[in-house]
């Protein structure tokens, strides 16, 4: 017969955050009772009434077996202080719980959900203060119903909060109108599982929104390749693998998706090629705004080099030809690419770009798209440069809309400067692109800084290499090799990469050494050697600082392998250091992680030696490294220092934002320099393995390239040309609005 038990939570033991199983101890008014069962959402400090049965476990004792609960507002004055105080709102701990219900005593509640402004009588609280309490009480309010609403649909744990927390009270409309948006919208929610989802609410296996949700998605999955768009038959090809539907019920869908503007087809003499809307008017308006800002000036080149022989005076510095002729570009046009290999002299050209406008009087910026790419720009030029999305003052937005952030810096308010310089543009795709240029006010000389053999963006499109080949922009190429960069093999090795030029493996140099081994295990244990004894000493850097770097994901020398056999290594458990486990992935304290998704919204704070904040802000980006400070098991929050100083707090939900970075992928290096980079190169998809992937790797040392493996595959990848097909067609809406 069950059995009803009432009481507050008083402490949570254990919770596994993936499937709610949850053990906790209550505190009933005869005596504190561990209970264990599912849990959907509880945090210490709720008030629960459950139906069970008591047991006795051979091991643990008396427990009651939780069938079902319900959470209760806390009724009497003590349960609704213990509330309060348990951590559940932040900011708020046992002592000012105690002065609020010491204040308030049984209208508590009621003041908290109607005047919640009064909060503010009580010492310790301001205006602000209240107004956060408030939106905290509130909030675990709605996501304890939406819990309650969600398990309906066998949604649990981790999922459940994932989907309140995009959503918010908007998630009831949305599951009950269209829950395959969750495959679009939410990290970890594929199309199976929103497909799952979307049954168990009672949409049908040959619902018409499935087969459109379906399109959409193989539209949403090629974007996370680098496609803007797909061709017809590969779209098609991807979607009846993904619905197992006939192509006349895709096909019909299309046209209907067509008709709703959710898709642009674009017809070629060969064949029809598929965009989603959104990302067919970001390449129109990207081709359009640089077309406006392509503005020629008629400044007198004597002019411009007897300001440059004047510079080169002054600041000690001598420029070669392209470079002359890259400043005098920048002061007769609008819009300038400059483009060349390591070694050419691009820091020099952006050195001789500042020093010559700040000499004409100019208000200068420069930025990048990551945090290392924009310290680095800092650290050569001496001038501060921003990243692009600090530059554009990206802000998050609170209302779940279905835009998830917004940039300060637009149309309506663009960037106050003359000249805008972004150096790394071969990381930058078509939407940042977009954003970037909403923000550049016509009459501002925009100078675009890169190299075009780099491997292209992580998202989607091929943006400065279809600058470069639609032909319809001044851009200059530097490639001679200046006498400095002759010294280092690095350097050199790069350029013969690059030309298809075999290179040596002698082990003469004295910055690029290979070791042969043709075994993986032996390889890993060779890497931690070099890791914690040999480089660190030889390149005057912390192992933390030195990256290995691999082409794959899978296999004995893939990232995910790798990682674990890594961590092992160079941080293994100790007393003193805590853990998480989450997807078969241990997180500890003091690990190099990084972020693999764009979290527009999640917040940061830059702190001092004091621990004062100093700065703050939103966003984290795919790419960004750090290193992680603290695990706090209690409030099951994990924090993560970036490389530029900026501290992350992350939930445990969200650590599917994160992963283990002793080793990470070439392509996601891009962007980074290290004081050394270690590659281990044995075997691997011939696709994948090719020359553009191996220069990328090698020009992201600084100091130092160590080859592990096989000698073979390293020539193999030097001959390698080929490249997977990026469906990009940006080069396409610039010859298009040029010919207008």
């Amino acid at each position: 017969m069950a059995e009803l038990i009432d009481g507050y939570v008083n402490r949570i033991v254990f919770r596994n955050s993936e499937n709610g199983y949850t053990v906790l101890s209550v505190q009933t008014e005869e005596e504190e009772t561990t209970c264990v069962g599912n849990f959907t959402f509880i945090s210490e400090g709720e008030f629960i009434q459950a139906t069970g049965s008591f047991t006795d476990h051979p091991v643990y004792g008396v427990q009651f077996l939780v069938e079902s609960y319900e959470l209760k507002e806390p009724e009497d004055v003590f349960s609704m202080e213990r509330y309060l105080g348990s951590g559940a709102i932040k900011g708020v701990g046992p002592t000012l719980a105690n002065r609020i219900v010491k204040k308030f005593k049984h209208d508590t509640f009621r003041i908290l959900e109607e005047e919640p402004e009064r909060l503010a009588e009580v010492k310790g609280i301001s205006k602000r203060m209240a107004r956060e309490i408030y939106r905290q009480f509130e909030e675990k309010r709605d996501m304890r119903g939406a819990m309650m609403f969600l398990q309906q649909y066998n949604i649990t744990g981790n999922l459940a909060v994932k989907i309140f927390q995009e959503y918010g009270q908007a998630m009831y409309e949305i599951l009950k109108e269209n829950p395959y948006r969750l495959a679009e919208d939410i990290s970890g929610i594929g199309f199976k599982t929103a497909d799952e989802i979307a049954r168990r609410i009672g949409i049908g296996y040959h619902s018409d929104h499935r087969i459109k949700a379906g399109i959409l998605y193989c539209l949403l999955q090629a974007s996370s390749d680098g496609h803007v768009y797909l061709p017809e038959d590969d779209l098609m090809r991807r979607t009846k693998a993904l619905l197992q539907r006939e192509e006349e019920e895709i096909q019909r869908q299309l046209t209907v998706l067509n008709i709703e503007k959710k898709i642009i087809i674009k017809e070629t003499s060969s064949r029809r090629l598929i965009y989603s809307t959104v990302f067919y008017y970001m390449e129109l308006n990207v081709a359009r705004m640089l077309h406006d800002l392509n503005i020629s000036y008629e400044i007198k080149s004597d002019l411009v080099k007897n300001r440059l022989s004047l510079i080169e005076d002054q600041f000690k510095i001598k420029l070669e030809e392209q470079q002359r002729i890259a400043v005098i570009e920048a002061a007769n046009n609008g819009l300038l690419v400059i483009t060349g290999g390591p070694g050419t002299g691009k820091t020099t050209t952006i050195n001789a770009l500042i020093k010559f406008f700040e000499s004409e009087g100019k208000e200068i910026l420069l930025a990048a798209p990551t945090g290392r790419a924009a310290k680095r720009m800092t650290e050569t030029t001496g001038y501060e440069a921003k990243t692009i999305h600090r530059l554009l003052e990206l802000t998050k937005l609170t209302d779940h809309t279905e835009n998830k952030y917004s940039f300060e810096r637009n149309e309506s308010n663009p960037l106050e400067t003359d000249v805008l310089i972004i150096d790394e543009m071969s990381m930058v795709d078509i939407s940042l692109m977009h954003s970037l240029l909403k923000a550049v006010s016509i009459g501002t000389r925009l100078i675009l800084v890169g190299d075009v053999n780099q491997l292209p963006s992580v998202g989607p499109g091929n943006v400065l290499k279809d600058i470069i080949n639609s032909h319809s922009f001044n851009v200059v190429k530097l490639t001679k090799i200046f006498r400095q960069s002759f010294d280092s093999d690095i350097i050199v090795n790069a350029h013969k990469i690059n030309a298809g030029e075999q290179i040596a493996l002698d082990n003469k140099s004295r910055d690029f050494f290979f070791l042969k081994r043709e075994d993986a295990k032996v390889i890993s244990a060779v890497m931690i050697n070099l890791i914690k004894n040999k480089l660190p000493g030889y390149v005057n850097a912390t192992p933390y600082d030195i990256q290995v770097l691999t082409p794959m994901r899978k296999g004995e020398l893939g990232v995910e392998r790798l990682n674990q056999i890594l961590q092992k290594a160079l941080n293994p458990p100790g007393e003193n250091k805590k853990e998480k486990e989450y997807h078969d992935t241990i997180y500890r304290e003091g690990d190099k992680v990084m972020q693999i998704k764009n979290n527009y919204q999640i917040t940061w704070e830059i702190k001092n030696d004091f621990g004062i904040v100093v700065q703050s802000g939103t966003g984290i980006f795919n790419g960004d490294a750090g290193k992680i400070e603290e695990i706090n098991l209690f409030a099951e929050t994990l924090t993560v220092k970036f490389d530029d100083e900026r501290l992350v707090e992350y939930s445990f939900s969200q650590l599917d934002e994160l992963e283990l970075a002793y080793a990470i992928t070439i392509h996601k290096s891009q962007g980074s320099e290290y004081p050394a980079v270690i590659l281990p190169i044995l075997d691997g998809p011939r696709l994948l393995f090719n020359r553009n992937l191996l220069y990328t790797a090698v020009t992201r040392a600084k100091s130092c390239v160590m080859i592990v493996g096989s000698d073979t595959m390293v020539q193999f990848m030097i001959d390698n040309k080929s490249e997977q097909d990026r469906y990009s067609g940006l080069c396409e809406r610039i010859i298009e609005m040029r010919e207008l």
